[in-house]
């Protein structure tokens, strides 16, 4: 899905006005891994908000392809992840995806099944287990496979590993790549990791603080997997080091 986003800005009333972004202009080809970074409150959920028709810009417009946020998220087109799996508590793994997959029937000739979303994500033995009785990390994979098995064009995900521990946190990051590279949807993905947005993203957007602004548009031009330790991956993290502390100071 491709996402165009011109001179958008958003301001909250609370009841004094707080402007969250300003004048965003951001072109993103569809199957592309965008990593969104920046100080906090300097709207990277708001952007996803925004796209997700949670909320309506102050100015500006968002075009999912050729869609406005409102008819693709009718559309069941773009699906969302956040650092709470929003699990239903009463419901078990396979029902929590059952549901997911009853809500798009109408949409979806060829969906996943139940059984191949809980595979993909290693969790077919909990298939009847409650999201009480699992860990965090088994329930953020549980999110993942609900994710999948919505066939969106758009994955919006908001920050959704970083309740985790390091190492479950490394380990779904590289989990997760391997589920999107077979359809690579088109991916915004927010996060204060700059290690996971050089090891994931196609490219990182940083914005700067409130009202955010993009102040840089780095592409990561490295193959899967990513060594780390390499000179290229070392450069990129400077390059937004180097960003993110430009960032700070408010642009306006």
């Amino acid at each position: 899905m491709n996402v165009e986003i011109n001179a958008l800005s958003h301001t909250f009333f609370t009841p004094q006005p707080r402007p969250a972004l300003l004048n965003l202009n951001l072109s993103i080809p569809s199957g592309q891994f965008v990593a969104v970074i920046g100080p906090s409150g300097c709207g990277k959920s708001t952007l996803l908000r925004l796209i997700a028709s949670l909320i309506q810009p102050t100015q500006g417009s968002i075009w999912l392809d050729g869609k406005t946020p409102a008819q693709a998220n009718a559309a069941r087109q773009v699906a969302w992840m956040a650092q709470s799996p929003a699990l239903l508590p009463w419901l078990t793994a396979e029902q929590n995806i059952s549901l997911a997959r009853r809500l798009l029937a109408t949409r979806l000739n060829h969906q996943m099944s139940v059984e191949e979303a809980l595979r993909r994500v290693g969790l077919q033995q909990a298939a009847h287990a409650y999201p009480f009785t699992l860990s965090g990390g088994m329930q953020q994979r549980l999110a993942l496979a609900r994710l999948l098995i919505q066939n969106a064009g758009l994955w919006l995900m908001d920050e959704p590993f970083a309740a985790l521990d390091e190492i479950t946190r490394e380990k779904l990051t590289r989990e997760l790549l391997e589920l999107w590279q077979p359809a690579q949807p088109t991916v915004l993905w927010v996060t204060h990791n700059i290690y996971e947005a050089v090891r994931l993203a196609d490219r990182v957007i940083v914005l700067s603080a409130a009202p955010g602004q993009i102040i840089a548009d780095i592409p990561v031009d490295l193959p899967h997997p990513r060594a780390e330790d390499s000179i290229v991956f070392q450069a990129l993290l400077k390059q937004l080091r180097a960003a993110l502390n430009h960032s700070r100071e408010a642009v306006v």
